[in-house]
């Protein structure tokens, strides 16, 4: 993905690197620094983007999932803009395609040892050199002819600051070494390191007056509250100030809590049981206008649309065809609006239905192993599967609480920094394609284990837990129920068997937990893994899934589960002394990557799967082992 420099820069439309349509979510949204090999730059606003290389994709679930969280005004899910790289022309048209940046941080710092000058990008001391052949040289440099009479670089200042509302803004340099006292206009900053460590503890800011070098140690713990202004409420992204009580904070440039995206994600299902119709219906709104034409003007302006290319394959008149069935039949819209967040609905009943065959979605039925039936109801092969992802917001410093993806979860939300300036009518979102195995529990055997008078009362030491930690955050949470975290559970120590067998590192594999109560009941996991590539994955995770293959990972899982290296602190671990949302678990035996785990390692317990260390019944699986 190419990176086009914001068009408030001296530099308008100058390419300065590139990033994957995966990185611009999941690392590097709206709203992020992205730290380039000579320069710091912020991902823009939904306002500063160029759509006409923006392909619109056709997800109608995901599109109202957004809708009930940004509003109706959202009209469609785009890629982030491209057009393939034309290496005949490195400096064409091609490379003025792509996400807008600005400069972040605004100061530089020289690097010549005897400059360390500090000063603003736009003071007019450092100066732009663009690169258009090789951009990831794109540089600034400082005019003081430093070592060898060359222009030394100049780099970001090393420090910004920001706020738990979502804020960030450039460190207040001349704020922090006057101690807040009144100075003049033509003083000059110096940031130089007197240690050889990089620590804090070493790094001065010097002013050209008489005050006294200050550490940039006092600027960072508990002792920045007394040393930094309140914020000012700046969002560097979208270029607005908006009123703001909260303290700010130092932060290093880079940090990982400087950006936490917020997402939704569906996996594609089809919509009828013929390829071709299924493809139909997810173009069905671009569809519309070739549906009212004379087949033989149909047929001319087919190719012209901009969903074709997807199309294609089947041939006009095979599209023709399935445009006058659907017509014909009147259906009703593919997604509603209500219980627009219940995306685990259509998705369960999709893999527990009948096997599918589709270019983006193929289910195939597989024996159940013979020592696990009368717990595990059905284990389906999921060789083809496409999973898009929206962004709808990000945060700063603390990041959301972890909600489910299958339920639309509960995510705090409070803090959360918008896209845009105004209402977005559209939101950024990638696609990643791969494959997955999906487990069905035998809805009876879950049911009966609910009831055990122990799970009973794991359960409520467990709510109890999960109370006291929503009471520590002043906020309210639903609690997922005792069955997800049997699931979940399971889930987890599967992760960890799968990752030794199927070639995938553990962080490549995710989960969805499948877990409802009561009216259409469900219960099952789909462990699955994806890339942003065309192809997606090569048949390592499903090859696991096979009746003589599943049987002997699963008893591993379990026989590992029994254990963990942190015993018996881990197997009694109290839950509500801390108020955590985790039982028997910890980063020995369960917790998972980032990437894998659909709730943040919340939402955990051992102790419901097996027996542990401290002995106490109610492991669903406990009757599956011998004393």
């Amino acid at each position: 993905m190419t990176i086009t420099a914001d068009s408030s820069q001296s530099a308008s439309n100058l390419r300065v690197g590139e990033l994957r349509p995966s990185q611009l979510l999941h690392t590097y949204g709206v709203g992020s620094v992205a730290d380039l090999p000579n320069l710091s730059v912020m991902i823009l606003g939904l306002d500063e983007w160029e759509l006409e290389e923006a392909a619109i994709v056709p997800e109608e679930r995901l599109l109202a999932a957004v809708r009930s969280k940004l509003g109706a005004q959202v009209q469609n899910l785009r890629m982030p803009p491209y057009t393939p790289e034309d290496q005949n022309n490195p400096t064409g048209g091609w490379s003025r395609i792509g996400v807008p940046v600005a400069v972040f941080p605004g100061w530089l710092r020289c690097t010549d040892n005897r400059c360390n000058r500090l000063a603003p990008a736009g003071s007019g001391l450092f100066h732009l050199l663009p690169n258009s052949y090789a951009p990831d040289r794109t540089r600034y440099v400082h005019s003081c002819r430093g070592t060898g009479h060359k222009r030394p670089t100049a780099v970001p200042a090393r420090f910004v600051s920001a706020c738990p509302a979502g804020h960030v803004d450039d460190f207040p340099w001349m704020y922090f070494v006057h101690r807040g006292a009144q100075h003049g206009a033509d003083h000059t900053l110096k940031l130089v390191e007197r240690g050889t460590t990089g620590e804090a503890a070493n790094i001065f800011v010097e002013c050209s007056c008489d005050v006294n070098s200050r550490s940039m140690a006092e600027a960072i713990g508990t002792r920045s509250e007394q040393v930094l202004p309140a914020c000012r409420g700046r969002h560097p992204h979208l270029g607005i100030f908006e009123p703001c009580d909260e303290q700010t904070r130092t932060m290093a440039l880079g940090a990982t809590n400087g950006w936490f995206a917020m997402q939704l994600r569906v996996f594609s299902i089809p919509h009828a049981d013929d390829p071709v119709d299924s493809a139909v219906a997810e173009h069905w709104a671009g569809l519309r206008v070739a549906a009212q034409l004379p087949r033989e003007t149909a047929r001319l302006v087919l190719p012209t649309q901009v969903m074709w290319p997807q199309l294609e394959r089947f041939g006009t008149d095979m599209v023709l065809n399935a445009i006058e069935r659907r017509q014909n039949a009147n259906q009703a819209p593919v997604a509603e609006d209500v219980d627009a967040l219940d995306i685990a609905g259509p998705e369960w009943l999709a893999f527990t239905g009948s096997p599918q065959n589709h270019p983006d979605f193929s289910v195939s039925e597989e024996a159940v192993p013979a020592s696990h039936r009368d717990w595990l109801g059905q284990v389906r092969l999921v060789k083809r599967l496409r999973e898009v992802s929206a962004l709808y917001g990000f945060s700063r410093i603390d990041a959301p609480e972890w909600g489910s993806a299958t339920s639309g979860g509960l995510v705090l939300e409070e803090n959360r920094a918008p896209l845009s300036s105004a209402a977005p009518s559209w939101v950024p979102c990638a696609e990643t394609r791969g494959e997955g195995i999906f487990l069905r529990f035998d809805e009876q055997r879950v049911t009966a284990w609910e009831q055990d008078p122990s799970v009973i009362r794991r359960a409520k030491t467990l709510m109890k837990a999960h109370e006291k930690w929503c009471a520590q955050r002043r906020t309210e949470a639903d609690w997922p129920g005792i069955r997800y975290l049997l699931l979940h559970t399971f889930a987890h120590v599967l992760i960890r068997e799968f990752a030794l067998e199927c070639g995938y590192g553990a962080a490549g594999i995710g989960e969805r937990i499948y877990a409802r109560s009561g009216e259409d009941p469900m219960a099952g996991i789909l462990l699955y893994t994806a890339a942003p590539d065309s192809e997606g994955t090569l048949g390592g995770l499903v090859t696991l899934g096979g009746q003589y293959r599943l049987g002997k990972l699963i008893d591993q899982a379990l026989e590992a589960a029994r254990l963990c290296g942190s015993d018996p602190l881990c197997a009694d671990h109290n839950p509500v002394a801390h108020g955590r949302l985790h039982g028997a678990a910890c980063h020995a035996c369960l917790f998972a990557a980032e990437t894998s785990c659909e709730r943040g390692n919340h939402f955990l317990d051992r102790e419901l799967l097996v027996e542990t260390f401290s002995g106490r019944p109610g492991g669903f699986f406990a009757d599956f082992f011998t004393a």
